[in-house]
């Protein structure tokens, strides 16, 4: 892995991530939600990787509640990486640097929707109590996944609260 370092983001950055995540996923347009999450909702946790001047990846933990329970939650997304920056570790160590601030910061559980096969290298396992926003299509069932940052127990059933800009089930659906 290149010489990577991992900062929280400034509004400076706004432009660079603007262009990372078309690269990163150019069939989907994140870029207003990102945009959104930035500048508009407090509780986020925004961190960019960098090699020099150059922006790596992004990734975005918005901070959430359960509609049962008091546990502090986050949701993990989106997570980016440039594309001559894939499969060298950069998305991995923003995660765990990630799930350590936000241990430090006192949350407990943090849930994904994503591949399983990436996201269960870092620790997340399927989630079956707390539900998503929005009912998931069978074939993203196993794609829900959650990981407790600390010894409490994660909870058997609730809904995951999110900010109205996550209430759209376009982002929750193929």
């Amino acid at each position: 892995m290149h010489d990577i370092q991992i900062r929280e983001s400034q509004a400076g950055d706004l432009p660079s991530i603007d262009r990372l995540y078309p690269a990163a996923f150019p069939d989907e347009d994140l870029v207003p939600l990102v945009r959104h999450l930035l500048t508009q909702e407090p509780g986020i946790l925004s961190l960019i990787a960098h090699a020099g001047d150059a922006m790596t990846g992004h990734i975005l933990f918005t901070i959430c509640a359960m509609t049962d329970g008091d546990a502090k939650a986050a949701l993990l997304a989106p997570l980016a990486v440039a594309p001559a920056f894939q499969r060298q570790g950069i998305g991995t160590a923003l995660i765990r640097d990630g799930l350590k601030r936000l241990g430090q910061a006192g949350v407990t559980h943090v849930y994904v929707l994503g591949d399983p096969a990436y996201y269960g290298r870092s620790g997340f396992s399927p989630e079956t109590g707390v539900a998503p926003p929005y009912p998931l299509a069978p074939e993203w069932r196993e794609a829900w996944q959650s990981l407790g940052l600390t010894s409490a127990p994660m909870p058997a059933e609730g809904k995951l609260v999110l900010p109205q800009v996550w209430m759209q089930p376009a982002l929750w659906g193929p």
